[in-house]
């Protein structure tokens, strides 16, 4: 017989005592519940009784105190109406919790239901006694000796029917609560019974056949610990062809065939660790060889970079001479001054790069006057922005002091909006805002221009890094990678947004926030 069939066949065992453990306590809780809900019933029908004893008790006084002080007919129907109504409603309850048990009682045999059925006639009586009293008291008569004579006979007539409905229902109780003790005893027995067949057959089970398989299982637990730790020398003993034996069986073939593996392995790892070797090597030279090419390029970018300024220097000089000597030629040499201006300062921002590159480039921040920073930058963009045939809008500027190196500061805001009149002309407005927020100034630069791309965003920051507008070919793209990196060095951040407003022609805006020294800061 198979492992699995040997458990299938215990586990069915043990699951049948449970299954009928759990049938018979659950029968005996039935039965439990059953007599707790009679026994409730009863106490119930002794609290209303209580009830009915104190309604008597205040019936009666009403009633004595009506006729010793000698009131006519309307007077006492007035006064013993409300205790008359509240013990009518007492006697309906208790007349429904009778006919209740009755029904709940038809299980239980004809005695039962019997005992019962006495409790509604002694209702009966006692209900007809008060009938009868109220009746004489509500009489024509106003004999003071007739109506407390009617008292006297409810008085005498009543307490023996009640006393005899409380003792029974008390008896009632008694023997229901009787019954529950008698059913626990025996279901006690009965668990002990159970138990003790169950401790047995767990035993039997545990001892028969759990145990000897934790044997097989610990050996193979061994044998999976020393394959673990490479030791493939294994051969385990296969008693019984069963699940843990054909375990046995594979784990040691497992073992044969990892060892001779490993050997295979140890033979392709000394070869590999070779080639590793030498792959390093060539590696290592190769990164050698790159860092040198890096510094060489950054060496020989700088060194053009400032190499090109003399002669456009010298060219700058001849054309202003030419242009103030020659006023036929001014045109043609304004032209050649305006071009060459343009790529000195596209020189400029490459040796800035350059030298930032190095490590070289220092900023210097100190305290500047925000108006006068933008005042600065307007005057000189306001010749390329009219020759645009564009417009700079200039908001109310805050009065606020902001720490940052002021010519970096100017010549960044200068690139922005040389940006926006060559790639947003067709908008036609440019705007340059600042606004406090908290202890930092943000200064904005944004246009009505086409905006851009969402997949040329995030890299517009890059290094040489260019949209696709009409623009795109007058510059070298440093500007927005000079810019950012000239605001993080002042403690500052810098952040683009397209599109930057709700109109058809969406825009581009580019925000710079910087610190600001908080004994400026407007109230």
């Amino acid at each position: 017989m198979s492992l699995k069939v040997r458990l299938g066949v215990g586990a069915a065992i043990l699951g049948g005592g449970t299954l009928l453990t759990t049938l018979i306590f659950s029968l005996g809780l039935n039965a439990v519940a059953e007599r707790l809900d009679t026994a409730l019933a009863s106490e119930t029908r002794m609290v209303r009784y209580a009830t009915l004893s104190q309604q008597v008790s205040t019936f009666l006084v009403v009633a004595t105190e009506m006729v010793q002080s000698g009131q006519p007919r309307a007077i006492r129907q007035d006064r013993i109406a409300p205790v008359t109504n509240q013990l009518a409603g007492t006697f309906s309850a208790l007349r429904a919790d009778t006919q209740a048990a009755v029904e709940a009682a038809r299980d239980l045999g004809i005695d039962a239901q019997s005992r019962y059925g006495t409790q509604s006639l002694g209702l009966a009586r006692m209900e007809a006694l008060l009938n009868n009293t109220v009746g004489g008291l509500s009489g024509d008569t106003s004999d003071r000796d007739e109506l407390r004579a009617y008292i006297d006979g409810f008085a005498s007539g009543f307490d023996p029917l009640l006393s005899q409905a409380v003792n029974t229902e008390i008896m009632f109780r008694n023997s229901i609560l009787a019954g529950i003790e008698g059913l626990r005893q025996r279901l006690m027995l009965i668990a002990l019974g159970i138990a003790c067949l169950t401790l047995l057959l767990v035993a039997g089970f545990y001892f028969g056949l759990v145990r000897p398989q934790f044997a097989r299982l610990d050996s193979l637990r061994d044998a999976a610990t020393r394959i673990g730790q490479e030791d493939f020398d294994i051969h385990l003993k296969v008693t019984r062809q069963d699940e843990i034996g054909r375990l046995a069986t594979e784990t040691n073939r497992m073992a044969s065939a990892l060892s001779e593996r490993q050997a295979r392995v140890q033979a392709e790892w000394d070869r590999l660790n070779d080639t590793i070797a030498q792959r390093t090597e060539a590696l290592r030279a190769a990164n050698a060889s790159l860092e040198e090419t890096d510094e060489n390029r950054r060496r020989f970018f700088a060194d053009v970079s400032h190499e090109l300024r003399t002669p456009l220097t010298v060219i700058l000089m001849e054309a202003q001479i030419g242009r103030q000597a020659s006023p036929e030629a001014a045109e043609a040499f304004a032209t050649i001054e305006a071009r060459a201006s343009r790529l000195n300062r596209r020189i400029d921002d490459l040796l800035r790069i350059a030298r930032s590159d190095s490590g070289q480039l220092e900023l210097d921040p100190h305290p500047i006057e925000l108006a006068a920073l933008l005042d600065g930058v307007t005057e000189e963009v306001a010749a390329e922005v009219a020759s645009a045939g564009m417009t700079l809008e200039t908001p109310v500027v805050p009065q606020a002091t902001v720490l940052c190196d002021h010519n970096w500061m100017r010549q960044v805001l200068v690139s922005l909006i040389r940006n926006a009149i060559r790639h947003a002309r067709a908008g036609g407005l440019i705007r340059l805002a600042a606004r406090q927020d908290g202890e930092d100034v943000v200064i904005s630069v944004s246009d009505n221009g086409p905006g851009i791309p969402d997949e040329l965003r995030d890299k517009l920051f890059d290094r040489f890094a260019q949209g696709n507008g009409p623009g795109k070919s007058q510059g070298f793209g440093v500007g927005l990678a000079l810019a950012r990196w000239v605001m993080t060095e002042q403690g500052g951040s810098m952040s683009l947004v397209s599109p930057a407003s709700g109109s058809a022609a969406p825009g581009t805006k580019v925000e710079m926030r910087l610190p600001a020294r908080n004994d400026t800061l407007a109230p």
